[in-house]
């Protein structure tokens, strides 16, 4: 495993998964469970930020108390999929800035296709952390961060669920620096770029359109 990719494999995270991964979790379940996944999976996302310390008072006394250094953190959703993880990740950081990109898979050639980008103006010196549930050939991914990366954010995280070993190959190929933090790394893709054995579609099972 690549020296820059983090699986998380604490019980909670894989039991929901594996109740996400069942073909016949309904939709209203499977969104609650990737939010619930999400929101556990923000505690290791986060734990290397910065932080400085700010006088306060407490009813009883006075103290140098930690906060989060620097400018609020962004969340980047890789449309439509990755607002699921979203969520989780607002519910702990609801201060956090939120930015949407908009891609799609080519179906022969499996390469990303950009049709929306709305990230917040000032990324210098910001975390951001790019979220999307599946990191299957990882050509969406490796465009997004080419994207971010042009605004010279401090850091760039990658936050999904699943990973497929040619997705984190080519994102760490493409992205090297980028932290990949992931609940489970499956076998393969199969012919039409599906992580197997995986969990199918998580736009279609998150808003029921298949």
């Amino acid at each position: 495993m690549a020296d820059n990719v983090t699986v998380l494999d604490h019980p909670l995270i894989q039991h929901k998964l594996t109740l996400m991964r069942r073909k016949d979790t309904a939709s209203a379940d499977f969104r609650r469970l990737l939010r619930e996944i999400a929101g556990l999976m923000t505690y290791e996302v986060t734990r290397d930020l910065p932080l400085s310390y700010e006088r306060i008072e407490t009813p009883l006394a006075e103290m140098d108390a930690p906060v989060i250094e620097g400018k609020k953190l962004v969340a980047v959703s890789i449309l439509r999929a990755g607002n699921g993880l979203l969520e989780g990740i607002l519910d702990l950081v609801p201060n956090a800035r939120v930015g949407h990109i908009g891609l799609y898979r080519d179906p022969e050639t499996l390469e990303a296709i950009e049709y929306y980008f709305k990230v917040p103006e000032d990324l210098h010196d910001r975390d951001v952390i790019v979220v999307d549930p599946m990191l299957a050939t990882g050509h969406s991914a490796a465009a997004a961060l080419d994207r971010i990366k042009a605004r010279n954010p401090r850091s760039i995280r990658f936050m999904c669920l699943l990973a497929a070993p040619e997705g984190i190959q080519h994102l760490t190929e493409r992205h090297p620096d980028v932290r990949i933090i992931t609940a489970a790394i499956d076998d393969h893709l199969n012919d039409h770029g599906y992580i197997v054995p995986g969990l199918g579609d998580a736009g279609d099972r998150l808003y029921g359109t298949k």
